[in-house]
This record gives C-alpha cells, structure tokens and sequence, in this order.
C-alpha cells in the first residue's frame, strides 16, 4: 500500500510539474497521465486513427501527446490544419524519420521520406514534371484503359464461375498492373503476365511490404527498447528493403538493355526509360539510386491506397443502390447510343460519378494519418510548438467530425453538387495539401474514377444477402476494410456483348486510335 502511494504521488508530481511547465511555454493541452517511458501509448489501439479521433472528441482538436520518447501535436481541426500547411507549411515539410525510411526509403532519401530541402525539391520536381504531369499521364491513358478493361473480363469470368467476386484482390490487382505497365511496362497479375518466377517474385515482394508496412514497431517510440529484447522487426525491414532494391535494380537493366537494343525515342515511354534518358544527359544526378527511389513510392503509395478507394466505393453503392442506379442512368444518358465502354475522357462529363468518389473519400480516405515534422518552433491556434514535435493530422477524424460535416456518417454523394474539383476546403483533404501533398493525386482520381464508373456501366450490381455489407475498419495506418468485399454482379443488357474479350480488344484498339 505504502508502495502505490509512493508511485501515485510521483505521477502527481510529474503530472502536475508538467502542466505547471505546459502553462508556462503555453503548449497545447495533454491527457493525463503522461505515464513514465510510454507516455501516451496506453491510450492508443488499432485502428490508429479512429482511436486518435476518440482522444480528440473527448480532449480537443489540437493536443500534445507523448508516444514514449516523441512529442506529438494531434490536429483534426480543419483551421488548425490548414494553419499547418499554409501559414506553417514549410517548417512543417519535413518527415520524421521512422524505422521504415531506413531500410525503405533509401536512408530517409526517397521522395516520401526525405526532409524538406534541395535534394527533396528535385525529387519532387521529377515526379511532377516529369512522370505524372497531365502530358505524361496522357501518353500512357491506354495502358490504364487496357488494365479497366481487363479488369472487367475477370469480374465477369469471376461472376460467371462463381456467381459472387472477391473485389480486395480485383482492386489491388488492377492497380499493381497499372502502376507497373507505366513504371516497367511489366504485368504480373491476370493474363499476359511476366514469366512466372518473376511475377512470384514481385507479388512475394508486395505482399511482404504491406506486412511490414501495417506493422507497429514500437522502437520507433522507445528506441533503446530494441537493445532489450531485440529488434525482428529491423531485421525483417533491412532483408526486405534489400530483395526490393535488387528486384528494382533487375528493372532498371532490362530498360536500359531494351533502350540500347531498341534506339527508339519515338515510343510512348514508360518511366523508367524517361529517367534512363534523363540520365544519359545528367549521369550525375538521375542516378540508379533516385529512379529505385521513385518506382518504390509510387508502387508503395498508389496501390494500397487507391485500390482500397474503389473497394470503399462500391461498397458503399452496394449499401446504397438508389445512387448506384443514379449513376449508371448518368453514364447511360452520357453515352446514349453509343456502343462503348466509357474513357478517362469522360469522367469531366460524369459530375455525379465524381461526388460518389468524393463522399467516399471523405468518409474512408486513402490516408487517413498523415505525419510531418516541424524544423523549428512556431506556433499554431495560440499555442507553442517546440521544434522536432511530429505533426499528426488525422484527415478522417476531420472528415467525419459533425461540426464539420452534416450527418458526417450517412453517405451522401449529392452534398458535392456543384463543388466538383473545388480546393477551398480544409475540411476534406483526402491527398493531403501543401508541398508534401500527393503528387499522383491526378493519376489516382483517373483510375479509381474509370474503374469505378466502368464496373457501373458494365454491371447490374447486389448484395451477397440482405444483409447490409459490413463496413468494419480494418487494421493499421492505411484504410482498409476489415473484411474483403463479396459481390454478386451480371452484365447489364447490351453490355454483355462488350464483355467478350474479342469485343474488350475492339474497344482497347479503338480507344488507342
């Protein structure tokens, strides 16, 4: 007893110099108690960032929180967020350095992970210029219709076999194949696939990286914790940051052999022959290090979160088949008579389509945390934050907040009407803002908005039951769902003759021309 009394007068004592210290530098609120060596870890479960949001409604938008050795300052207001990356935005365009961006990010050097600085600006630079401006990704928009398309004949085998579709792996599948047609010009899912051995090498590779990636290493919080009792998370992350590189490497030689073999610089590039012809002019900068670099952040950051997009999306209509319906007679209205699949071009034309996608990525949005660093002391909604504190905004406890969203849990497409493509909200940032927003932003709204509007224009669409689909979170940083969708689809009138593949190659070579 004289023990617990000891140990809870030291917690008062902390607690109580702490707030006394807290008033004094006028630092953002913190639950109590701060425990000793873990801080705040004990209030925090997966998923991440819905256990955040609860500490938000019970504490405060902006809080300062201590997960063992690291300052946080959790943000969920959209004032406060938007005074983050505007007045802020370049003392907090830094990241902090994870375990991850070690052994996967290149020595904190990638795109992702690299702080705010010249290096990170030509990085930056590459990717928008060069790979994902509006020009490139026109050069290659039949390679993401062929994917769409071919994704559509595999949901119809699928439906036709079964009678129900596994949606999580037609997703994800779709965009590994796009986001490596327009890196390498390789598939490894479906038909038309890499040799064998290299594609179970590459899908190893994926599914190990998400492992590791939704994974919470706790060194990063406690890190002499690791010196105790080990560290097989380091281990696992060294060995798999290496197999990554050297499958990459295998890339960059087989393009750079082809280039030699081919000598044609007419041909619609795929990025890693643009950045091998960059290096030939600049061997000194486009170096194999940057272009591995960039091939891993786009792969890393476009797949998971894009194909959960679309499965969130359909589930979603699936709940809601009145604005299923709302879309296809859209789409049908759009095309009228003609007898084709819909384009990228379309999608400007398809408004309702583009609320769907917005209402969905306000309520799941493809990265729901996202972490900063500040450089140096500034100060946000009055109060000081010290230099080194890691900036958490959560997005979706921001974008389902009742005091920023009417009835924010009902999903409902027509509150975008007539605000398509606006920018002047900080209430729904689901890529972010500031320098270190998404740069693929453009490339991700194309294939999630081709993929979702071609499934509706292909297919009636039902419920496995009459059970509503059960929208469960899943687990980790990312915003899956904790269960794969099951669908049951059939082709919807006189689309069916468009699901033959001959009709499927018809409609590729016209859409090329």
């Amino acid at each position: 007893m004289e023990l617990l009394y000891v140990f809870l007068s030291i917690i008062s004592i902390i607690w109580i110099s702490k707030t006394l210290f807290n008033k004094k530098k006028n630092l953002p609120p913190s639950p109590f108690p701060c425990l000793p060596i873990i801080g705040h870890l004990y209030l925090v479960k997966s998923p991440l960032y819905r256990s955040l949001g609860k500490i938000s409604d019970r504490y405060g938008p902006m809080l300062r929180l201590q997960f063992g050795t690291r300052p946080f300052f959790l943000v969920s207001s959209p004032a406060a967020i938007e005074e983050c990356l505007t007045t802020n935005d370049i003392n907090f365009a830094n990241r902090p350095h994870f375990l991850a961006g070690k052994y996967l990010g290149y020595n904190y050097t990638s795109l992702f992970w690299s702080d705010y600085g010249d290096h990170w600006r030509g990085l930056r630079r590459i990717a928008t210029v060069e790979l994902l401006s509006s020009h490139r990704l026109q050069t290659l928009n039949a390679i993401r219709a062929e994917e769409v398309q071919l994704l559509v004949k595999r949901v119809h085998q699928s439906a036709m076999k079964d009678g129900t579709v596994e949606m999580k792996s037609m997703f994800f599948e779709l965009m590994l194949n796009v986001l490596m047609m327009m890196i390498a010009g390789k598939r490894y899912y479906g038909d038309s696939s890499a040799d064998m051995d290299e594609a179970q090498s590459f899908k190893k590779l994926v599914k190990e990286s998400f492992l590791v990636m939704e994974s919470t290493d706790v060194s990063n919080y406690i890190p002499w914790l690791k010196w105790v009792v080990g560290n097989e998370m380091e281990k696992k992350m060294a060995a798999l940051g290496k197999r990554r590189e050297e499958f990459m490497q295998s890339l960059i030689d087989e393009n750079r052999r082809n280039r030699i073999m081919e000598k044609d610089d007419n041909k619609n590039h795929n990025f890693i022959e643009v950045l091998l012809k960059l290096q030939e002019s600049q061997p000194e900068y486009y170096k194999d290090e940057i272009i591995k670099g960039l091939m891993q952040v786009l792969l890393s950051g476009g797949s998971d979160t894009s194909s959960a997009a679309m499965e969130w999306t359909l589930s979603l209509l699936l709940n809601n088949p009145e604005t299923l319906k709302k879309a296809q007679e859209e789409i049908d209205r759009y095309i009228g008579d003609e007898d084709r699949l819909i384009n990228e071009s379309d999608l400007s034309k398809l408004p309702y389509l583009r609320c769907i996608i917005n209402e969905s990525m306000r309520m799941h949005p493809p990265g729901p945390l996202v972490f900063h660093a500040a450089e140096k002391d500034c100060t946000v909604g009055g109060y000081h934050i010290p230099g080194g504190t890691i900036l958490l905004m959560n997005f979706w406890a921001m974008q389902n907040d009742p005091k920023n969203w009417e009835e924010p849990e009902k999903f409902k497409p027509e509150r975008f009407v007539g605000l398509e493509g606006s920018k002047n909200v900080y209430n729904l940032l689901p890529f972010g803002a500031g320098r270190r927003s998404c740069p693929a932003e453009n490339l991700a709204l194309k294939v999630v908005g081709l993929a979702v509007g071609t499934l509706i224009q292909c297919f009636e669409w039902e419920r496995t039951s009459n059970d509503m689909i059960d929208m469960s979170l899943g687990k980790g940083l990312t915003m899956t769902r904790a269960k794969p969708l099951l669908a049951k689809c059939q082709p919807r009138g006189k689309m069916s003759n468009l699901l033959s593949i001959s009709i499927v190659k018809e409609n590729i070579n016209r859409y090329l021309q």
